[in-house]
C-alpha cells in the first residue's frame, strides 16, 4: 500500500502568520495529495517527514532538520519584494555603518524598486536593539533553506520575482529556489450573530457602494486618530462598514496577539458623541472583528481602507476591491508604497503639513470619496479587476502558482520512502 508523504508545517505566532500557513497546508492536502502531522507528534515519534515547512521567524528548526536529514522550506507570508529585502539585509548590514534611516538615498535592493528609508519596518530602524539582531539572525539563515515559498504571483510582482530568480546578486548568495504559490488566502469563515446582521445590512446596499474599514487582526489607532477617522467617514457621505477597536496609544499593533478577544470594546465610549446616530443607515459599526473575506467578496463592497498586512492585500485583490492604504507596523509601509506606486491598486492619504502622525478628517474624506467615486478610483478599480482575473487563473490546474507548488509536491512524492 502506498502511503502519502508526510510534511510538517511550523508556523509563527500571530494570525497574520498562522492563517496563511494553515491555508498552505490545506492546499497541500486537498490539491497535492499530502498528509500533515503536527510537528510535536513528528518529533516525539522521531519520524522522518519528507520536508518541514517553517515560518521565516522559526529558522531554529533548520538545525534539528539538518541532524535528521530533513529538507527544510520557508513559507514567506508577505510579498516577493519583502523577500528580496530579507535576502539582501545581511549584505546591507555589512556595507552600511550608520543607521539605515540616516541614509541620504533610498535602499536599492538589486533589481527591485528602491525602498525609502521611512518605509522600513520598525525593527530595522535601530540596529542596536535586540529586535533588529533577531531579524538579521533569521534573515541571514534563509539561504540554508531547501526552497522558499512566496505568497505572490508573477503578474502581481513581476520585477521582484524575476530579480530573486535571475539577478546575479541573488544567484551568488546562493538563494534557494523560490516558488511563487499565491494568492493563498483564507477560504472559510465562521459567522457570529453580529456577522450575520452585518451581512444582511450589506445585502441591502447598491453594488460597489460600501467601503470596508479595518486594520487587520492586530491593528489599533490612537484616540485622536480614531476620532479623525470617524469624522472623515461621516464627512465623505459614503456607505461604510467599520471594525472599531478600543483606541490605544501604545503601538499600532495593540491587539496582534489577542485578536478577536472582547476587551471593554463599546464603540459608544470612544467614538465622537452622536456619530453612531448621525451615520445610522449610512454606516455599520462592528466591535473588534468582522468576516473580512466574506465582506470583501460581497458585491456591495467597493473599497477597502486597510493597514496593508499582506493577507489583507491579497484578499482585497483576489476579490477585485481597490484600497486606501493605512500602514501601521511591520512591513506595511513598504506594502503601501508598492500598492500605490508599483501595482497601481491603491490610494494613500497624506499627512497634514507639520503633522507626522495624524491623518486629518478632510484628507480622509478626500481619499474615501476618491476611491469610491473619483476618476482616480475608476483607474485603480480597473487595474484591480485585471489582477482579480489573473489571481483566479493562478491557482487552477493551468496556472503558474499551481504548477510551482505541484513541482515541489511531486518532488516530495518521488523521494518518499
Amino acid at each position: 500500500m502506498n502511503r502519502k508523504p508526510h510534511v510538517a508545517v511550523l508556523p509563527n505566532l500571530g494570525l497574520g502568520h498562522l492563517i496563511p500557513q494553515l491555508e498552505f497546508a490545506k492546499r497541500l492536502v486537498v490539491h497535492h495529495d499530502h498528509s500533515l502531522r503536527s510537528l510535536k507528534s513528528v518529533l516525539i515519534a522521531l519520524g522522518k517527514p519528507n520536508a518541514l515547512v517553517t515560518d521565516i521567524f522559526a529558522t531554529q528548526a533548520f538545525d534539528v532538520c539538518k541532524e535528521l536529514l530533513i529538507p527544510t522550506y520557508v513559507y514567506v507570508t508577505t510579498s516577493a519584494a519583502f523577500s528580496a529585502f530579507m535576502l539582501y539585509l545581511p549584505k546591507l548590514d555589512s556595507d552600511v555603518n550608520c543607521e539605515f534611516i540616516d541614509l541620504s538615498e533610498p535602499i536599492q535592493v538589486p533589481g527591485c524598486s528602491p525602498i525609502r528609508t521611512h518605509d522600513l519596518l520598525d525593527q530595522a530602524r535601530n540596529r542596536k536593539i535586540d529586535e533588529y539582531k533577531w531579524l538579521l539572525h533569521h534573515f541571514s539563515r534563509l539561504p540554508l533553506a531547501s526552497g522558499i515559498f512566496v505568497n505572490s504571483w508573477k503578474d502581481l510582482e513581476p520585477v521582484s520575482i524575476k530579480s530573486i530568480k535571475e539577478n546575479p546578486f541573488f544567484k551568488q548568495i546562493p538563494t534557494p529556489p523560490i516558488h511563487p504559490i499565491g494568492p493563498i488566502i483564507k477560504q472559510e469563515e465562521t459567522l457570529s450573530v453580529v456577522d450575520v446582521e452585518c451581512l444582511k445590512w450589506l445585502d441591502k446596499q447598491p453594488p460597489d457602494s460600501v467601503i470596508f474599514v479595518t486594520f487587520g487582526s492586530g491593528g489599533t489607532l490612537s484616540f485622536e486618530q480614531q476620532t479623525e477617522l470617524a469624522w472623515g467617514l461621516e464627512l465623505s457621505q459614503q456607505r461604510f462598514i467599520w471594525v472599531v477597536r478600543k483606541p490605544t496609544d501604545s503601538t499600532g499593533a495593540g491587539t496582534f496577539f489577542n485578536a478577536g478577544e472582547a476587551n471593554e470594546n463599546d464603540p459608544k465610549v470612544y467614538l465622537p458623541e452622536g456619530f453612531l446616530d448621525r451615520t445610522q443607515g449610512m454606516g455599520f459599526v462592528v466591535s473588534s472583528w468582522a468576516p473580512q473575506v466574506t465582506i470583501l467578496g460581497h458585491h456591495s463592497t467597493g473599497g477597502f481602507l486597510s493597514h496593508c498586512g499582506w493577507n489583507s492585500v491579497l484578499e482585497s485583490i483576489v476579490h477585485g476591491v481597490p484600497l486606501v492604504t493605512w500602514p501601521l507596523y511591520a512591513e506595511q509601509r513598504m506594502n503601501s508604497t508598492m500598492l500605490v506606486e508599483d501595482i497601481g491598486v491603491a490610494i494613500k492619504p497624506k499627512m497634514e503639513a507639520g503633522q507626522q502622525t495624524i491623518v486629518g478628517r478632510k484628507e480622509i474624506e478626500r481619499v474615501v470619496r476618491m476611491v469610491m467615486e473619483g476618476e482616480e478610483g475608476k483607474v485603480i478599480r480597473s487595474r484591480v479587476k485585471e489582477l482579480k482575473e489573473s489571481a483566479n487563473k493562478e491557482l487552477d490546474s493551468s496556472g503558474s502558482s499551481y504548477e510551482s507548488l505541484s513541482c515541489v509536491a511531486n518532488y516530495w512524492k518521488a523521494n518518499h520512502n
